[in-house]
């Protein structure tokens, strides 16, 4: 884990002493308060709104206990990658006070050490708090302090519930949830794209770009609102899908750029009370050496907490890819149709048996778990953008549910978009005899005549042929509305592939 800060010589005075409780509430330095516990397997801690049984086992302490009672709404909980956001931020914070003189010693390694095993998953089961909580997400913030607290009074020899490490006055020290929560949600942000998303992109834009290069001999008809239209190459489409995926992963690189400003160090509304002038910025360097993105604190502390306008635009971001990838997956259903009485132009991997009662039937399985995430993910934008609405003067009040829909947006995105490259593009075969054929029936063949002999002209060997069966070549042949040669010239559909006058390139 990160190496700790240099320490500076302890300053005195009241700015650099160690913030402690009223003498009536202070524990013993490094000594444990014995708890009260009862004959079920309980401890009673004590709050500002009185006592509380918590399980003896628990890390988490009397406030966490008292929201997991007051929010039974879902059982939807912070992910993972948000709880090792939680531990950087504390880890980082516990290294820059001792630093600056605000911690002592023992009680930073201590919490250093706590925060620690949050961010390597160990604690993961001690975060039991509902998503649909305080609107500021201040009981996952003191949920945090109070496991990182008990478990670093247990390092010290102390006791779960002691507060010999205080949650508050110790953990969250130059802190206030309402800065930690948002800069937890773009750090979890930020890694998990970086580490997922872009990579996950990165494979789907080189499988379907190599696609398009072996595709790109196969010409095929054109479809546009369903129906035939002027032929075009299979790895002209397939080029296309590449560029979606491409300008994709251009959008999620613009969202971690919109999201690397975070909130830290404006505490309860902007103002920055009760930090250290110095705090963010060295806590931000410390986080941003382990994630591997430069975050800087906010240009304005304002902003940065009354709204959270920058996760409202990288949830924008990844919807525009979740409708790229609806548009991909839907494409691949509709050109694998069949296999014989479809459009049935590309073969796709046969993964699993497609019915339970009929035999021999595969379906495009891998193609319709993408749209079932993309419709997800746009779903959750739009809870996002509810939520970004509902900003009350110094804070924004939906916070936890923004978090949980981002990073679960993130989170499906990635697996999708690796499962589709994996599991589908990459087998994906070309069915070129089906293309062949499919080609000459097309009436829109007879667009390449238009300018030749007139727009009316080549309606009415389009109706003829539509009437007769018969193919629009053979219906200019038997009108002859162009020499033999001229004709051939025209109808050939790989001319019709490339930019006016250029000659083709078999």
């Amino acid at each position: 884990m990160p190496r700790r800060g240099k320490r500076v010589k302890r300053r005195q005075g009241k700015r650099g002493r160690i913030r402690t409780a009223p003498a009536s509430r202070r524990t013993m330095p490094f000594q444990s308060r014995p708890n009260r516990a009862s004959a079920y397997g309980t401890r009673v801690e004590r709050d500002t709104m009185g006592e509380l049984a918590v399980p003896a086992s628990a890390y988490y302490g009397i406030q966490t206990a008292r929201a997991v009672h007051n929010f039974p709404i879902s059982g939807l909980r912070f992910p993972r990658s948000f709880i090792r956001a939680m531990g950087l931020i504390k880890w980082a914070g516990a290294t820059v006070n001792e630093a600056l003189g605000l911690l002592d010693k023992k009680l930073a390694e201590a919490i250093r050490n706590a925060s620690q095993e949050v961010v390597d998953g160990r604690w993961d089961g001690e975060f039991p708090v509902d998503i649909f909580q305080t609107g500021s997400g201040t009981s996952t913030n003191m949920n945090a302090n109070e496991v990182i607290a008990n478990r670093a009074a247990e390092l010290l020899g102390g006791a779960r519930g002691s507060k010999l490490v205080h949650p508050n006055d110790h953990v969250n020290l130059g802190q206030s949830s309402n800065d930690v929560i948002p800069t937890a949600i773009h750090v979890a942000a930020i890694e998990m794209m970086q580490r997922q998303l872009v990579p996950a992109l990165k494979h789907l834009h080189e499988a379907l770009a190599a696609k398009g290069r072996e595709f790109d001999p196969i010409v095929k008809v054109g479809r546009t609102h369903l129906q035939d239209a002027t032929p075009i190459r299979l790895g002209q489409e397939f080029g296309g899908y590449a560029r979606q995926i491409e300008l994709g992963s251009a959008r999620v690189r613009q969202a971690i750029t919109a999201l690397s400003e975070v909130a830290l160090g404006g505490t309860a509304v902007g103002t920055g009370l009760n930090t250290h002038p110095e705090f963010a910025r060295r806590v931000l360097a410390l986080v941003s050496r382990e994630i591997g993105c430069q975050l800087k604190e906010a240009a304005n502390h304002f902003e940065a907490q009354s709204t959270q306008d920058s996760v409202v635009e990288a949830s924008g971001e990844l919807r525009t890819v979740a409708v790229s990838l609806m548009k991909i997956a839907n494409d691949i259903r509709w050109l694998g149709s069949g296999p014989r009485c479809g459009f049935g132009e590309i073969l796709i991997p046969d993964t699993q048996p497609g019915s339970s009662i009929m035999p021999g039937k595969v379906n495009p399985v891998i193609a319709e778990s993408v749209t079932m995430v993309a419709a997800q993910v746009i779903g959750n934008d739009l809870t996002i953008t509810v939520a970004g609405q509902s900003a009350n003067f110094e804070l924004i009040v939906m916070l936890p549910v923004m978090a949980y829909n981002l990073l679960q947006s993130i989170e499906l995105l990635a697996r999708a978009v690796e499962n589709l490259a994996v599991r589908c593009v990459e087998g994906i075969a070309a069915n070129a005899e089906r293309c062949r054929d499919s080609i000459e029936e097309s009436l829109a063949m007879c667009t390449a005549l238009a300018p030749e002999i007139g727009y009316d002209a080549a309606a009415a060997i389009a109706k003829e042929a539509y009437q007769t069966g018969k193919t629009v070549r053979e219906i200019a042949r038997s009108r002859r509305v162009l020499p033999e040669a001229r004709l051939e010239i025209l109808l050939d559909p790989w001319r019709m592939t490339e930019p006016e006058g250029e000659p083709p390139k078999r």
